[in-house]
């Protein structure tokens, strides 16, 4: 039985990234020790893998299933992981959402399939079967991926709260509506218990995190959290409280960060965050599957300075400051 069948899904759940070697192959190794290392910040509720942050766009089957079991012997019994559903067919989904749970992940994080995104809004009973497909395959809670209404591929309020209503299995969302005000108003009904019980709004605005937190939402699911989980959970901790200065000291250290990741082209935003962890020491290599390709050094040197000026600077700069 998950753990989130007796506590609220909601803090601070960083989604990690994955390591490759030269050749493209996930790299082990390097991948335990990036969850190692995000997993030793206190005050995570969770660490979610097999999403965006892992290019869960360019793993087969295997490869997640790999991804989630040597995830699960690293850090499954200190922290709950979370799996990423990312699949074009309801079928498909639904036998992933079986690894999943099989394998002892606590939870899924389901993306919206990328076949509905020529106009599945206008057909709630597209969504709806997905999501009690997946349901009908699994007991694990589920996290709705809310995609901005724009893509395509962002399920309607309404649509939203039927699927609340009639899957008991969702137990939160994560907010990527990228309107501010759809956003408060997702904050205000779903954690409010507009759909008839109450469920957890994750954001995942990272390009506007404080802001996001501040409308209330009970926690947040981000790649961003791979490379600086200790500010996000102290974002939180502050807002939270009611400690305005702090969360604004806070936000100061993160702005920097958000303005480099986020920067068009927005795909390369985890590429970004791979460069950072090798400016930091924390991997050797930032190398990524194509489509996404490797960063200029004009970018990466960006980067640097971004991290500098959110006190985390790189090893070299460390280094020439000893000096």
């Amino acid at each position: 039985m998950s753990v989130f069948n007796s506590r609220p899904l909601d803090g601070v759940i960083p989604a990690t990234l994955l390591a490759f070697d030269n050749d493209m192959m996930i790299d082990e190794a390097a991948s335990r020790r990036h969850l190692r290392d995000v997993a030793a910040t206190e005050g995570l509720s969770a660490i979610t893998v097999n999403g965006h942050a892992s290019e869960v766009h360019a793993c087969g089957f295997d490869e997640q299933k790999h991804i989630l079991e040597f995830c699960l012997e690293e850090e499954g019994d200190n922290l709950p992981l979370i799996n990423g559903i990312y699949a074009d067919g309801s079928l498909q989904a639904a036998r992933l959402a079986r690894m999943a749970e099989a394998a002892g992940a606590q939870a899924l994080l389901v993306f919206p399939p990328n076949s509905m995104i020529m106009g599945g809004q206008l057909r709630p009973e597209m969504a709806l079967t997905h999501f009690k497909t997946i349901a009908d395959a699994t007991d694990l809670p589920m996290i709705v991926f809310q995609y901005p209404q724009v893509s395509g591929q962002g399920y309607p309020f309404d649509t939203l709260l039927r699927m609340i209503q009639e899957i008991p299995s969702i137990k939160a969302i994560k907010d990527w509506s990228n309107d501010a005000m759809l956003h408060e108003k997702h904050i205000r009904a779903l954690q409010g218990g507009e759909a008839g019980r109450a469920i957890t709004v994750l954001t995942t605005h990272s390009a506007w995190l404080m802001a996001s937190l501040s409308m209330g939402a009970n926690g947040l699911l981000s790649g961003a959290g791979s490379v600086i989980p200790e500010l996000q959970v102290a974002l939180l901790q502050a807002v939270k409280a009611g400690d305005l200065p702090a969360a604004q000291a806070i936000n100061d250290r993160i702005y920097p960060l958000a303005q480099a990741f986020y920067t068009p082209p927005f795909l390369d935003m985890h590429n970004r965050m791979k460069e950072c962890l090798v400016l930091l020491g924390r991997q050797d290599r930032a190398v990524v599957r194509p489509p996404l390709m490797k960063l200029g050094d004009d970018e990466i040197d960006r980067l640097g300075q971004a991290l500098t000026a959110a006190h985390l600077p790189p090893v070299g700069a460390v280094s020439a400051a000893a000096e």
